[in-house]
């Protein structure tokens, strides 16, 4: 059995994927309806910016690093990492400290409630 750092990991990564980023239905369940992210930009974003936003984006690649689990109870978790990030339209990589949380909710289903990406030197 997977411990929760395992699951949680793939959740995040699986968030990472272009099939899944395209797809309103896996994006509505991975995601809370109170979801908050603070973009590398400082911009406040809700679910439904999400959900408009990302299936009409090119998805970029993301590779991460370095992660940490930090629990603030048993159905609530944080994920921090190191993102490695390439975008088509831009010739070089960018570099960021990230930070998810992750809760579950009352059907047993972990879900992001909160992203932030904060760009940095590279690694």
């Amino acid at each position: 059995m997977k411990n929760l750092m395992e699951i949680l990991i793939e959740l995040e990564e699986h968030l990472f994927q272009p099939d899944v980023r395209s797809s309103s239905s896996e994006l509505t369940q991975l995601i809370s309806d109170d979801f908050i992210e603070i973009g590398a930009s400082g911009a406040r974003f809700g679910k439904a910016n999400v959900l408009a936003r990302l299936p009409t984006e090119v998805p970029p690649e993301i590779t991460a690093s370095n992660y940490e689990l930090r629990m603030f109870g048993l159905d609530c978790a944080q994920l921090l990492y190191k993102a490695k990030m390439l975008k088509a339209e831009q010739p070089l990589p960018i570099y960021s400290h990230r930070c998810s949380i992750w809760q579950r909710n009352s059907s047993g289903q972990w879900q992001m409630v909160y992203h932030q990406g904060t760009i940095c030197a590279p690694f």
